[in-house]
């Protein structure tokens, strides 16, 4: 089956690895290159055991292994330097594996190579613009004025998908969560390697967090709260500069060493909106699917974005192969015959994903609410937050919260 996919980041490159390891023929188009559509991806993130596991079958198991670098914990304090406590970030294997921190371009870089030796094409700076859906598959209109033509349609382009607007119109648009989004690294003198843990302030006005690799460089991001949403493309216009400006007069007042880590911070910075987005309807039609942050984008807070969208590409490919292993082309010739088994594919794929990404969304905004705190809140914060985190750690509270790490895709019978 002739598979077009929108989108060449981490979910579109990983669903286009597994559809075709599954027998298909992906094509993979991208509207800018990788390295710019970093802009608005962030600079780094938490690749979580699942999203390991997922890696694992997409055949990429040794080399995730050996991006960036382990991060087994979360250790949190307040913008006063108090010590709120700790959390592990998920279990740690029998072999050692736990969760890594990574920069995105590694991760694009890893899949992009996967894709390319297994010759799936990837053609950049195709924008699309229009969709229509046939009986037998979907035609493509480009910016370019070109077309394309595919048995099955696979948006992966982001939480402003142009495949979600174009297919489901109704659908609700991404939500502004009350934050902005920035970070860099940099190297700072008495800011050293702490076993690669978190560190996470609830500083008296922005949210910062950092974590050190183990060379010594520092891994940093702040959400300075903007109760607004700034208008769009408004924060392209301010400069590098202003940015480091602003947030070294948020973070002046707290203790610990927020400010240190921005003032020594090279080369440009740039502030991005945080969205996630409600629940919508529907994730698929008869010949179109979204996968990755087009259905379900996360809060960042959950450190589950990257690895949720591998799942869904393991998950996808199994539901459109004829044995539930993706080893067979079979369901591959039948559904270029019969829209019928594609749109049962879709439906298994949807229901498949749903109840647990909305489970882990659902739980991500509890967390990520905590941000945008007012200073009386951050008070009771303070108060508040070491009893909780010390029930959060319990071995007890741990196992209930195993099923978002202790995920398996190829698992799923398609």
């Amino acid at each position: 089956m002739q598979i077009a996919i929108i989108g060449g980041g981490i979910g579109g490159l990983a669903a286009a690895i597994a559809l075709e390891r599954a027998g298909h023929e992906p094509v993979v188009y991208e509207r800018q290159a990788p390295e710019a559509a970093l802009d608005q991806q962030g600079v780094f993130l938490t690749l979580a055991i699942n999203g390991q596991v997922a890696l694992a079958a997409l055949g990429a198991g040794e080399q995730a292994r050996a991006l960036g670098f382990a991060t087994g914990g979360i250790r949190f304090a307040s913008g006063r330097g108090k010590v709120l406590g700790a959390l592990p970030i998920g279990p740690r294997l029998d072999d050692g594996t736990t969760a890594r921190t990574v920069r995105r371009t590694q991760l694009l870089a890893l899949l992009t190579q996967l894709a390319e030796a297994r010759g799936i094409r990837i053609e950049q700076g195709r924008e699309l613009v229009g969709v229509t859906e046939l009986s037998n598959g979907v035609e493509l209109n480009f910016a370019d004025g070109s077309t394309a033509r595919a048995d099955l349609l696979v948006g992966a382009d982001g939480l402003s998908s142009r495949v979600r607007r174009l297919v489901h119109p109704g659908a609700r648009s991404p939500r502004y969560t009350g934050v902005l989004n920035t970070g860099g690294f940099a190297r700072v003198a008495g800011v050293d390697w702490d076993g690669g843990d978190y560190w996470m302030t609830w500083g008296h006005r922005c949210f910062f967090g950092h974590t050190v690799a183990p060379d010594g460089e520092v891994w940093w991001f702040a959400n300075p709260p903007e109760p607004t949403e700034p208008p769009r493309g408004s924060l392209r216009e301010r400069t590098p500069e202003q940015i480091r400006a602003s947030l070294l007069e948020l973070l002046a007042d707290d203790a610990g060493p927020a400010a240190r880590i921005v003032a020594a911070t090279e080369g440009s910075l740039q502030l991005w909106a945080q969205h996630d987005l409600p629940s919508i309807p529907r994730w698929t039609t008869a010949r179109t699917v979204l996968l990755g942050d087009a259905a379900h984008a996360v809060s960042p807070t959950t450190g589950q974005g990257a690895s949720l969208a591998l799942e869904d590409a393991v998950i996808l490919a199994r539901c459109l192969a004829a044995d539930g292993q993706g080893s067979s082309p079979a369901r591959a010739v039948l559904a270029t015959r019969s829209g019928g088994a594609v749109s049962e594919a879709l439906a298994a794929y949807e229901a498949a994903r749903r109840a647990r990404v909305e489970k882990i969304a659902a739980w991500g905004r509890r967390t990520g609410n905590t941000k945008t705190a007012g200073p009386i809140a951050r008070r009771i914060t303070d108060l508040m937050m070491p009893p909780m985190l010390k029930l959060a750690g319990s071995a007890s509270a741990q196992r209930r919260q195993a099923w978002i790490h202790d995920f398996d895709p190829t698992a799923h019978q398609a």
